[in-house]
């Protein structure tokens, strides 16, 4: 399975016919932008491409009144006064002749991907749409929204395809108020959103805009707003959100979806949003999603004003969902102050809703990001092979999760105990493990060690206890001989600084003779400490040890 995106030429037509500079910055240039940059990356090439098609009125009935579909069809036949006069009456909105048919086509691409996801023909997608749909309501456009792509996606999904738990991330700058009033009494669907808020001074200027906003009803802890109360917010501050509020809750909750509001005004250079986070980010913010509901992830353009800093953006998000490794990211990793009083404003409103922020609450969250003692800057460094597994979602027959598992049910509920626990392990690999103090090490024998090594590498010369070392080495013949004892001694020496996070990453020498031996000792070692999943590369004639092939924590060789 790949990864999808979803685009049709005709989404460009729509533009601004008169002088309005509130609303030009949203321009059909932004997607011819964020198309080009993604084929001279050959990353489109790499895609599935699918053309968009039209929602269907009954589709866009899933969230919008009858009459507020007829008024938008009606905008095909108007002049250019009427079209003005018209959007004139909504916030930040403005009407084309074409408006209607693009808008039916956002929301259909964010159909196809969704029906494309799952039915396992990908898995995972962009939808490459304008116009956007976050803010827009049941009978009314907002903030260049015309059909709220998003939400009719979700209902397409829940109706469709019978899905009980839908985790929508918005990482637009602006509030998605729209998504938050269709589904704030809806407990099947989880809302996060993060949002400049500036205490109100932002648009939209909405008081259900701040932390205490969290769900009406059965729907109580199902929004979670994460209000941004000063500009200039950077990946330290997204990275810490995500790692102390969404993903504590996304786990707890179990998603069977991810659908993503991927609104790029959150990036650096846009003049909506004035943030500081890089387009490295987006790349980092996605892999982390993908940790949720088998990977099934769902992203549909939103914002993003800068052509550049949007087009680069998009192009991170692509990389990501594609399997590709996100780059390091750049600046100190330490949030701002205000960054952390919002996390912990949200904390505190939705700790009665989920135990994972409970449990957070009672460790509390340092200056730096990090709960408790273990005060730390935020890092992504993942020790070697310690994420934790979380307690599978109970599944139908047909395979789908068991709509016995419904969220606030007792079966829910103790599931979610359950993985509590795993989630506080991941949650301390993500976030509470400093990078370690050595990056590389080097384990040498005698005759190697004249290798000259680059300053910043750690020649290690530590050994493993030689009993230790002969206990493993026994099953092996090939590791009788004193060299490759020496050598096994050395790796394992290597490999324990690695799992207890004092060692990033290391580079051993063994004789050729032993090195299948070696791997295999190496392997059994991780596997040993409690390794869940171990991805092991082998470059040449190595065999994967033949009593492990059926293993299912290794990957690879």
């Amino acid at each position: 399975m790949g990864t999808a995106l979803v685009y049709h030429e005709d989404m460009t037509a729509a533009r601004l016919l008169w002088d309005d500079p509130e609303c030009e910055i949203e321009c059909p240039e932004r997607l011819t932008t964020a198309l080009e940059r993604l084929q001279q990356r050959g990353l489109e090439q790499r895609c599935l491409r699918l053309a968009a098609r039209e929602a269907s009125e009954a589709e866009l009935g899933l969230v919008h009144s009858p009459e507020y579909v007829a008024l938008l069809q009606g905008t095909q036949a108007l002049g250019t006064g009427e079209l003005q006069t018209l959007s004139g009456q909504y916030d930040a909105v403005y009407f084309h002749p074409s408006t209607f048919h693009c808008a039916r086509l956002a929301a259909g691409a964010a159909l196809q991907l969704v029906d494309a996801v799952l039915a396992g023909a990908v898995r995972n997608g962009l939808a490459l749409v304008r116009p956007p749909g976050h803010h827009s309501q049941r009978a009314a456009a907002n903030g260049f929204c015309v059909f709220n792509n998003v939400a009719i996606a979700a209902k397409h999904a829940q109706r469709q395809h019978g899905l009980h738990r839908i985790l929508i991330v918005d990482w637009d700058v602006h509030h998605g108020q729209g998504i938050q009033y269709i589904f704030e009494d809806d407990p099947s669907v989880l809302y996060f959103s993060w949002h400049r808020y500036e205490h109100g001074r932002f648009w939209p200027y909405l008081r259900e805009s701040d932390a205490d906003a969290v769900g009406q009803g059965p729907g109580l802890g199902f929004t979670v707003n994460l209000p941004w109360n000063q500009v200039g917010m950077g990946n330290a501050d997204y990275v810490a959100a995500f790692l102390h509020v969404l993903l504590p809750v996304a786990f707890e909750f179990n998603p069977e979806l991810v659908l993503v509001s991927a609104g790029f005004d959150s990036a650096i250079g846009d003049p909506e949003g004035q943030m500081q986070a890089t387009p490295e980010c987006f790349a980092h913010l996605t892999q982390l999603l993908q940790m949720l509901a088998g990977g099934r992830v769902c992203a549909v353009l939103e914002g993003g004003y800068h052509l550049e800093s949007l087009s680069q953006s998009v192009c991170m998000m692509v990389q990501a969902l594609l399997g590709d490794p996100a780059p390091p990211l750049s600046g100190p990793m330490v949030p701002h102050a205000s960054a952390l009083e919002s996390i912990q404003s949200v904390q505190v409103a939705q700790a009665p809703h989920w135990m994972s922020l409970q449990q957070q609450g009672q460790r509390g969250l340092g200056r730096d990001g990090a709960s408790g003692s273990h005060a730390v800057a935020v890092t992504l460094n993942h020790p070697l092979g310690v994420a934790p597994v979380l307690s599978p979602c109970p599944r139908s027959p047909e395979g789908r999760p068991s709509p016995l598992l419904l969220p606030g049910g007792p079966e829910f509920k103790a599931a979610a105990t359950q993985d509590v626990a795993a989630l506080s392990s991941l949650l301390d690999q993500l976030r509470l493990n400093p990078t370690p103090p050595v990056r590389t090490a080097v384990a040498l024998t005698a005759p190697d060690a004249a290798l000259a090594l680059p300053s910043d590498v750690l020649c290690e010369e530590g050994s493993a206890p030689q009993e230790e070392t002969q206990a493993w080495a026994r099953p092996h013949e090939a590791l009788a001989q004193d060299r490759a004892l020496t050598a096994l001694g050395k790796v394992l020496y290597l490999l324990d600084r690695i799992l207890d996070g004092q060692v990033s990453s290391g580079i051993a020498v063994t004789p050729a003779s032993a090195a299948a031996a070696t791997l295999d000792v190496a392997i059994r070692c991780g596997l040993s400490h409690g390794a869940q999943r171990l991805l092991c590369l082998a470059v040449g004639q190595l065999d994967r040890p033949p009593d492990l092939t059926d293993d299912g924590r290794l990957e690879g060789f």
